[in-house]
This record gives C-alpha cells, sequence and structure tokens, in this order.
C-alpha cells in the first residue's frame, strides 16, 4: 500500500493499514531537497530534508507504540513494516520509486485537490490495475474524476473484469464521511446516522426498561455499550482506548444476556428524498415579509383601513358613486384635490379627516421605503441571529468540516447559528445562500457567544482546527449553560480523554462528546484501498463500526453459507441483500440512485431471512468492524475483539 500525504489522515491511514490490515506501508510525504547535476542539467534526485523523524513522531502518535526507524537510502526510512520516503514532487519518478507500478493500492491524501489529481493521472498511466483512493473536496469533480480514471484503466487493460473496475478508482472526501457522524451528535433523538445519498441508516441507543432487562432489538443489535456509558469517569465519548470497551456485533446469545446494559441498535432505514426546496434551506429571494417589518405592515393595514372609512362616509355624505367617492378620497389624503369651499359641511369635514390621514400616512410610506432599501443592501451580506431564537445549535468554524456539518443540519431542517471568525471562510458563501444567521468574530473574546444566543441553544458544535479554541469556548459555553449538548473536535487523542473525562466529571448530567475527524475517516479510507465500497462510518463510544458493500463471490466465509452461517459475532454481520440484477445494479450505493434521469431507490432488501444462501453473483452490505473487515478479505480465522 502507498499513501501520499502528511497530515493527520495520512498518519492514520497508514497506521491503520500496517495494524489492522497487517499491510506493507510505503507513505511519501512532501519535503526532501533536489541534488543537482554536476553537469549543470539539472536535478539528479533528492535528499532528506529532515521530515521523516517528524513523521515517525507523529505517527507513533496514531499506532500507540514507538517504532525504530532505520535510514535505507538518503532520502527514506523504515521502522520495518512502514517506509516513509521524502519527495519534493509526486512525478513519475517518485511514484515509480514508491512502488506504484506493483502495489495493490495507492492513496491520495493530500490537503490540495490539484495535488491528488495530478498524481492520480500519472499513477493510472503506470498502473492500470491500480486501486485508486483519491481525496477530494469537490464532490462535483470526484465523481467525473472516477468515470475519467476508470475509463482510462478500461481502455488501457481491456481484461480487467468488472468486479475488478468497481474498485478501480474511490474518490472519498474526509469532511463528507464524519459530517453525518458530527451533526448527528447535536441532534436530538439521532444518536448515529449514516447517509450515503440514496440511503439513510439510523443506529440510536436504547436503554433496558428495568435493571433486569434487555433493551428492545431493532432490525439488528449494533452493539452493547461499555459499563462506562453513565459513568462521569469512563473514556466513553473520546475516540481514545482505553480499559473500557463496547461490544460491537453481540451475538444473540450475548444480547440476550446483557441484561440492564445500554444497546445500540439499527433503528429504521429509509430512502432520502430529494434535495428540500430551496426555501426550506434559506434563498437569496427576498418574500414580502422580509422586506417589511411586521410593524410596519400592521401600520400600512390601519391606514389602508382609516382610507376605506373614509371613502365609505364620502360616499354616504356626497351621494356620489362609490368609485368616484373612491377617487375623490384618494386625492384628498395625497392633498393634491382642490379645497372643498363651497361644498356642503360634511364634505369639508370629510376632506379634513382625508388630510390628516395623509399626514399620518406620509412618515408611513418613508420608512416603507426606507426599510425596503436597507433589506435590498443587506441581501447579501450575513443574517443576525434573530431575537427569539432557540433550541438551535450553534456551530463554530466554517472550514472544510464544518461547512459539510452546516449543509447536513440544514438538510435535516434544523435551525443553525454559525460563529466564524474570517469572513473569508470556505463556509461563509453557503452560510449566506442558505440564509444562515452568522456571527463573525473571534469565539474566545466576550460577548461573541452570546450574540450566538448560546444560553438559549440546544447544542454546540465546536468545530475549528485549533484544539484549544474550542475547549475554551466549551468551558464558556458550559459556565453560560451548564446541560449544554456539546461535541467538540480534538486531534490529540490524549488531551481529548482528558478533557472529555473532566468535562463530564464537572457536568454528569449534560451530553459530550470529542470527535477527531482523521480517526472517523481513516478506516473509510483503508476499507476502500482494500478494495470494498465503504459506504460510512458509524461512531460507537471510542471505537467504529464500518458499512460497506461487497460481492459475495472469492469470499469463502459468505459464499455458500446462509445469512446466519455468514454472521461472525464480534467481526461482521449481512445486514441487507442488493436484489438487482447485476447489470442493473447502481455501481455506487454511496451515490444518489438515478435512471434516465428519474430518481430511484436501490433494491435492497434488509429483512433477509437467516435461511437464506449467498451466492457468488449477489452483493450484500456488511456491518463491520475494522479488523473483521480485514479478517474477512485475507480469509484469517475470526479473532473476538
Amino acid at each position: 500500500m502507498v499513501v501520499c500525504g502528511d497530515d493527520a489522515l495520512a498518519h492514520r491511514l497508514a497506521a491503520e493499514l500496517h495494524d489492522v490490515y497487517r499491510a506493507r506501508v510505503t507513505v511519501v510525504i512532501p519535503g526532501g531537497v533536489p541534488l543537482a547535476d554536476p553537469t549543470g542539467r539539472g536535478t539528479v534526485g533528492w535528499r532528506s530534508g529532515g521530515r521523516t523523524s517528524a513523521f515517525f513522531g507523529r505517527f507513533t502518535a496514531a499506532v500507540g507504540r514507538v517504532p525504530v526507524p532505520r535510514q535505507t537510502t538518503d532520502h527514506t526510512a523504515s521502522d520495518g513494516g512502514v517506509r516513509v520516503m521524502e519527495a519534493p514532487d509526486l512525478d513519475d519518478e517518485v511514484l515509480t520509486e514508491a512502488g506504484a507500478a506493483q502495489a495493490t493500492a495507492l492513496a491520495l491524501v493530500h490537503e490540495d485537490d490539484e495535488t491528488n489529481i495530478h498524481a492520480a493521472l500519472r499513477a493510472r498511466r503506470l498502473n492500470p490495475r491500480l486501486r485508486l483512493v483519491i481525496r477530494l473536496y469537490n464532490r462535483k469533480l470526484g465523481q467525473h474524476l472516477e468515470e475519467l480514471l476508470d475509463e482510462a484503466a478500461r481502455v488501457a487493460d481491456p481484461g480487467i473484469d468488472a468486479a475488478e473496475l468497481d474498485a478501480t478508482t474511490t474518490v472519498l472526501s474526509d469532511a463528507d464521511t464524519v459530517a453525518p457522524a458530527l451533526a448527528a451528535t447535536a441532534v436530538a433523538g439521532t444518536s448515529k446516522v449514516l447517509q450515503a445519498d440514496g440511503l439513510l441508516l439510523r443506529a440510536a441507543e436504547r436503554s433496558p426498561s428495568g435493571p433486569d432487562e434487555v433493551a428492545r432489538p431493532g432490525l439488528c443489535t449494533l452493539a452493547l455499550l461499555s459499563s462506562t456509558t453513565s459513568d462521569p469517569g469512563g473514556s466513553e465519548g473520546s475516540d481514545s482506548s482505553g480499559d473500557e470497551r463496547p461490544m460491537l456485533l453481540p451475538g444473540d446469545a450475548e444480547v440476550a444476556a446483557a441484561t440492564g446494559r445500554d444497546t445500540v441498535v439499527l433503528e429504521a432505514i429509509s430512502a432520502i428524498g430529494p434535495p428540500l426546496p430551496p426555501r426550506r434551506l434559506g434563498s437569496r429571494r427576498l418574500p414580502l415579509a422580509s422586506l417589511f417589518s411586521r410593524r410596519l405592515r400592521w401600520s400600512v393595514a390601519g391606514m389602508a383601513a382609516a382610507v376605506l372609512a373614509l371613502t365609505l362616509v364620502s360616499w354616504q355624505v356626497t351621494g356620489v358613486g362609490l368609485l368616484r367617492a373612491a377617487y375623490l378620497t384618494v386625492l384628498d389624503v395625497l392633498a393634491i384635490d382642490d379645497p372643498a369651499l363651497d361644498e356642503p359641511t360634511a364634505r369639508k369635514i370629510v376632506q379634513l379627516l382625508s388630510g390628516l390621514a395623509g399626514l399620518l400616512l406620509l412618515p408611513v410610506l418613508v420608512a416603507a421605503a426606507l426599510e425596503a432599501l436597507g433589506t435590498f443592501r443587506t441581501a447579501s451580506t450575513l443574517r443576525r441571529p434573530p431575537r427569539g431564537l432557540s433550541g438551535h445549535v450553534v456551530l463554530l468554524g466554517l472550514g472544510k468540516i464544518g461547512t459539510r456539518v452546516l449543509a447536513r443540519l440544514r438538510e435535516m431542517d434544523i435551525p443553525v447559528v454559525c460563529v466564524e471568525e474570517d469572513p473569508g471562510a470556505r463556509g461563509i458563501p453557503l452560510a449566506r445562500e442558505l440564509g444562515v444567521p452568522t456571527v463573525v468574530g473571534d469565539v474566545t473574546q466576550e460577548g461573541v457567544l452570546e450574540a450566538a444566543k448560546i444560553q438559549r441553544a440546544h447544542a454546540l458544535l465546536a468545530l475549528t482546527s485549533v484544539d484549544t479554541t474550542n475547549l475554551e469556548a466549551t468551558l464558556y459555553a458550559r459556565s453560560v449553560k451548564p446541560r449544554l449538548r456539546v461535541a467538540l473536535r480534538l486531534y490529540d487523542d490524549g488531551f481529548a480523554t482528558a478533557v472529555y473525562r473532566t468535562l463530564r466529571a464537572a457536568h454528569p448530567q449534560a451530553l459530550t462528546r470529542s470527535r477527531s475527524v482523521s480517526s472517523l475517516a481513516a478506516p473509510a479510507f483503508a476499507g476502500a484501498m482494500m478494495g470494498r465500497q465503504v459506504l460510512g462510518a458509524i461512531p460507537i463510544e471510542r471505537r467504529v463500526l464500518l458499512f460497506a458493500a461487497l460481492h459475495v463471490a472469492g469470499h469463502p466465509r459468505l459464499e455458500g453459507r446462509t445469512v446466519a452461517e455468514a454472521f461472525a459475532p464480534g467481526a461482521w454481520r449481512v445486514i441487507a441483500l442488493d436484489a438487482a440484477e447485476p447489470a442493473d445494479r447502481q455501481r455506487d450505493l454511496a451515490a444518489a440512485p438515478s435512471h434516465d434521469g428519474v430518481a430511484q431507490e436501490p433494491a435492497l432488501v434488509w429483512d433477509l431471512h437467516p435461511g437464506y444462501v449467498l451466492r457468488p453473483q449477489d452483493r450484500v452490505v456488511l456491518a463491520a468492524t475494522r479488523q473483521g473487515l480485514a479478517e474477512l478479505l485475507a480469509g484469517a480465522p475470526v479473532r473476538r475483539n
């Protein structure tokens, strides 16, 4: 396996491949100093720039052990299982030396989309059968790139079969992978949510009704939660490891024996409908209600009623027709009619009253014009949180992760208030387009969280890229509202565990979660490198449960076995079957299903009979642990977690 990148995702991905899947890994990190050709014709290579030792230092935190790297060349080092290589650019020479021509899979996880795209095109030319896993933030571009690279593989190697071609190129986004889990943490009643466009998998925590009772089962039981779930000193909710672990994918006997223990069950599976219309997400169109305030609308309505009353009075006292009476009243209100000097007294009184109404109407018209002008001028600016807002989610940070979480929350029709320090942040245009109230300011400064109505908020999502900022915002928010639901993004696992335990001990009645984006996303990237279509991941306390689509053919632990026999407790479980014919199947279950422009739901059967025998041509959806998927792919004996 070859991994190209040098951020937290690259470190955790390399650790995942090495420790879970026992794969040989070569990591290519940016760096290296070019060596000049003595003849002056360019460069003849490069040497280490000193970043290898720094990588192994960060790799130590990801794998939980101390590697002993040794220098192999002037720009590579290895600890026996992971080889680290420094290179200034991902050109053909670097990819060849990294082993892309003979590798099983190549992951391009640089934060720069352009760098990943250029390297993917080069790698596909070097090895048409190479399994490419590409990190891209732009989803539309990713779909086109997947099609292009697959077509290039088909043309370069016509002998590649369809099953292998399905796993040849996978474009993933760490932001899209973790956004459902982060958004679900802040929403009441949706503990875990996995979105795969055409599918919506909801997992919920259930508690037994009594100490000797078993929690109600859903479609299937995904996990038995650890005994520290209700312990303020426990480590549940943090991504770090600990002595107490939940039991993932327990067997029927273990579920029956787990009296008084909380469980996570697959509660509902439904198709995701079409995108919400613009009026629900927010729109740039300005309705009448946003142009004029309620007080102004009531004032205009009162003046209209006064003019109508004067019209009726004029009609009665003057004896003219109703239309003429209305015309004369409007002229009097606008002060453009001749004085009624020779008219009867009743007509004079009506004219005076109409003139008085006109004087009262003038400031109302001026106020309406000014308010409409101000609304148009601020149409392209960010909204401020309304005065009566409550029960909303305060989202800190509109970077890559925060932007995707914002979109996810609005798709769920959850009220959100964003806080962002940088007015040019990635998610600011989206917040403006969706009409989401946004406070621009430093969250650590006094008054910023108050402006976001934190005292009336339902939850806080601290998703900035700075751990101390997230922690400071969380502590201040808890001082304002002790029972506030909090999910904060923390990179360092040890720090996350200490923070989590302290917050939970100080506020045992409030829900606290600490999440690491890289630890949630790495299993999906590693699974794609191993040749599976990973639909996503659901966090279970400190651990991760993967959902993947897998072809039965070639897997002896599945092929020819019944659904009940294929269930390996603690490792994997078949939860759905793709009933469509192989030629009619959706190539990617993670994409929105469509046929001739008409959206269709995938033909997935969820209530499988335990006696159904899995055939080689079947494709199934699995819930599996990371270790379980690795053992299933390798055909190794199952080791219980």
